[in-house]
């Protein structure tokens, strides 16, 4: 393949495909060419600030010919389908997680890969991210020894963040089973470098006004014996990015305000209240992306700590800090990609096209990941131990 940009069409204006919008727009391999959602208003606010077209529906962006790759942010329950007729129409396919919602659309949309011969990535982007990809790099060197622990620990405001209603519903993907833990099961395991043997999981909804599950802990275990410990909660009370030098996950410095999502969560009324909101704050040419400069800091999903025999190893707020015996030593991670995890995203699906390497958050990856949350949440529903 010739070293053109690839024209890429977002599918799903809203958070995701909101914030990625100007990330592909300023990338250096592709180019964004159009959009579609079913919100007129995103719509219009997508075509007004880039002057390129939004359709309103997914069909009529796969037709166009100048969209070589489809970006696909719309609610879970529609990934697989979506994917599919994508990769069908003869596009490659970059996925927001969760991959799907069930084993069975995934090796559906791994099959329609490999029968069309289109690349499908799964956009984990925090695996993608500086510090966890040069944690992997240090542990399969074995610079410090064998890998024996991760651990991540992550309090957010998550729960009550404006929602759409499927995504207060375990069941239909909502939750942190489906939304948050993903991430962090992707970062272990881009870590560890090794297959799951087993899992334990303990969760609980805490608030039934919102219906899913807010908090858990978790043990995964693989097969050369480390272990990674994970905690979670989105109740938005204490805040862990005052753990990590007060930066937030994106890269900016960052004041806690406990309690405030709730408060606000608090004064909207209705289900559909709640989902404009959603909307106004987080879509396309909303607030909370609307003309983003570069971040300081690097991205990161939480306290992380990964113990190998010889040393500890945990991200700082510009790089990596090793914790030896002789003290501790910071290896700086600046001059990488701003918003590095989503640029690194198209890094891959750039490289993968080309056929420069391998993608390597591909479907089987991806599936893997939403089977290791899958036994999770068995785990924590049932009570024991689940071995892969």
């Amino acid at each position: 393949m010739d070293e053109r940009r690839l024209g890429v069409g977002i599918l799903g204006l809203g958070m995701a495909g909101g914030f990625m919008a100007p990330i592909v727009a300023n990338h250096s391999h592709v180019s964004l060419v159009g959009a579609a959602d079913l919100d007129p208003v995103l719509r219009e606010r997508f075509t007004r600030d880039t002057g390129l077209p939004a359709d309103d529906s997914a069909e009529a962006l796969f037709k166009r010919k100048d969209v070589d790759v489809v970006y696909i942010a719309t609610p879970h329950q529609f990934h697989a389908v979506q994917a599919i007729d994508a990769m069908e129409a003869g596009k490659h396919v970059v996925v927001e997680k969760p991959m799907a919602l069930s084993l069975a659309d995934c090796d559906a949309m791994i099959e329609a890969a490999d029968r069309t011969g289109r690349v499908l990535i799964v956009g984990h982007t925090h695996g993608f991210d500086p510090a966890p990809r040069a944690i992997g790099d240090i542990v399969a060197s074995r610079r410090y020894g064998p890998l024996a622990m991760i651990t991540m620990v992550n309090f957010t405001d998550f729960l009550y963040r404006p929602r759409r209603p499927e995504e207060l519903d375990t069941s239909r993907g909502g939750g942190i089973f489906f939304n948050q833990l993903p991430h962090q099961v992707e970062i272990a395991r881009v870590i560890a470098g090794e297959p799951v043997r087993s899992v334990r999981c303990v969760s609980g909804i805490m608030d039934p006004s919102r219906g899913t599950e807010g908090h858990l802990a978790a043990l995964i275990t693989f097969e050369n014996g480390a272990v990674a410990s994970i905690v979670y909660s989105g109740h938005d009370r204490f805040d862990s990015d005052e753990f990590h030098f007060n930066v937030g996950e994106i890269g900016y410095p960052k004041t806690a305000s406990h309690g405030a999502a709730w408060r606000a969560c608090q004064k909207l009324e209705t289900v559909g209240a709640e989902t404009e909101v959603r909307r106004d704050r987080y879509g396309y040419g909303s607030g909370a992306f609307r003309d983003l400069k570069p971040p300081p800091h690097q991205p990161h999903f939480g306290v992380l700590i990964a113990s190998c025999i010889e040393a500890d190893l945990r991200p700082s707020a510009d790089g990596l800090t090793v914790f030896g015996i002789e003290g501790a030593q910071e290896i700086s991670l600046r001059g990488r990609e701003t918003f590095a995890g989503h640029v690194n995203v198209w890094n891959d699906c750039f490289d993968a096209i080309r056929g420069a390497r391998p993608a390597l958050h591909d479907g089987q990856f991806a599936r893997t990941t939403l089977l290791v949350c899958q036994a999770l949440l068995e785990s924590a529903r049932e009570g024991r131990e689940v071995f892969l």
